[in-house]
This record gives C-alpha cells, sequence and structure tokens, in this order.
C-alpha cells in the first residue's frame, strides 16, 4: 500500500534529520514542533533490519507533517570494495524495499558512498554507482549519491563519471571534495546543542536543502498540507 502523500521538490532552506533510530509517532511530532521538515530513514542492503523504516513508520512521519526521503546502508564505513555486481544487487534491494514499504515513485532514494576500500580502482567505483543508479531508477525512483568518507572519487569523476543529478554531503565532506560543477544539494551536519529536541535522545544528525549550482533539489514524499 502506497503511503498517503504527494512528491514534491523540496524548497532550499527547509531543515530535516537523519537516523538510524526508529522514530516514533511521538519523536516525529516533536522534531516537527522543533523546526524539521523532513526525515532521511534507511532501507537495508540485502534484507530490512529491526530499526530500518517501515509503512507504518512512514506513515507516521507524514501524518506528523515530516517529508520523508531514502537511504540505503553503507557495506562498511571504513574498508570495503564496490564493484558493479554489487551495485546491481543493492540498487535492487533499495527499490524492492521502498516499494514494500510504499513509498512513492519519483521520491529520492540515497545510495550512501563512503569509507571504500584504499586502493580500489575508480572504474570500480562508477560501475557500482551506475548500476546501483540504474536498478533505482527502473522502478521509478529518483537515485541521490551520499558522498562521505572517502568515495574514492574525485570532484571530476563524482560529476562526469556517474549518472547522479542529486549529490548529498557527509558532515565530514569538504568543500573542494564536492561533486564539480553542480556541487550539493542537500548538506549534512553533525546535531549540536540547539538541534536537540527534548525527552528524545537517540543519534541523528541534520541536513540542509540549498539548491545546487544547476537549480537541482532533492524529492520528497510529503503530506498535502507540507509547509504551508
Amino acid at each position: 500500500m502506497l503511503l498517503h502523500g504527494h512528491v514534491y521538490t523540496a524548497p532550499s532552506r527547509i531543515k530535516g534529520f537523519d537516523t538510524n533510530v526508529v522514530v516514533t509517532p511521538s519523536a516525529a511530532a516533536a522534531f516537527f514542533a522543533h523546526g524539521y521538515r523532513f526525515c532521511i530513514r534507511y532501507v537495508g542492503r540485502r534484507k530490512a533490519s529491526a530499526n530500518d523504516l517501515t509503512h507504518e513508520e512512514g506513515a507516521s512521519l507524514l501524518e506528523a507533517g515530516l517529508g520523508l526521503m531514502v537511504v540505503q546502508h553503507v557495506e562498511s564505513e571504513d574498508d570495503w570494495t564496490p564493484t558493479p555486481d554489487k551495485g546491481a544487487a543493492y540498487g535492487a534491494e533499495a527499490a524492492k524495499e521502498c516499494n514494500q514499504i510504499g513509498v512513492a515513485s519519483g521520491v529520492c532514494v540515497w545510495c550512501d558512498l563512503e569509507g571504500v576500500a584504499v586502493g580500489t580502482p575508480a572504474e570500480e567505483v562508477v560501475g557500482y554507482c551506475n548500476a546501483w543508479h540504474s536498478a533505482v531508477a527502473a522502478e521509478g525512483f529518483v537515485p541521490g549519491l551520499y558522498v562521505g568518507w572517502h568515495a574514492a572519487l574525485n570532484r571530476t569523476q563524482l560529476y562526469r563519471a556517474l549518472r547522479f543529478t542529486h549529490y548529498w554531503g557527509a558532515y565530514n565532506l569538504n568543500s573542494d571534495q564536492a561533486p564539480a560543477v553542480r556541487g550539493l544539494q542537500m548538506k549534512q551536519s553533525e546535531s549540536k546543542p540547539l538541534d536537540r529536541v527534548a525527552g528524545f535522545d537517540f543519534l541523528f544528525q541534520t541536513d540542509l536543502i540549498r539548491a545546487d549550482t544547476l537549480g537541482g533539489r532533492p524529492t520528497v514524499i510529503a503530506p498535502e498540507s507540507w509547509l504551508e
């Protein structure tokens, strides 16, 4: 069953958060009251785990007034080897889980590129990313790339060698590591004391949307009254 909402292109300057923790209805309402307007939640690489996004959680996030995007768990944050076969398999799983959850077509689903093993050939990383992109796009979702620590591609490769047109920068990504020409359309930051929400101490990062230099912005599923 599809989540009840509409697909929007997110405006610049709105703030959201990402977390690997199930967001309860009370937490979603509290984060909305604190000024957050979207949430990014995880799906698995091979199968769903206990902390991953479900239809029920997605529905409660929308009910609280939050928009929703999806990101897939990375294989390892510090030492893994991408291959085109992995990209196709992981991308297919991301799309499958999004379909099972009821995420609407046209919503951004993010590939987490970080922690690539030292010495991995760039062509393998490119092959992984483009195979992941193809698998997710084939199911009607909008593929995006989260660029984190040690993505193993330089600025030019990120822009010219990949099929992606939506980029999200990690909290520890330097400005000179962002994709050339286009840049980022969402930037993550470590949460600070003023970002915290009273009564909820789970780990999350904050995310700010800003149009990239070509005008690109991510897409979300959100309730009909979103941002009104």
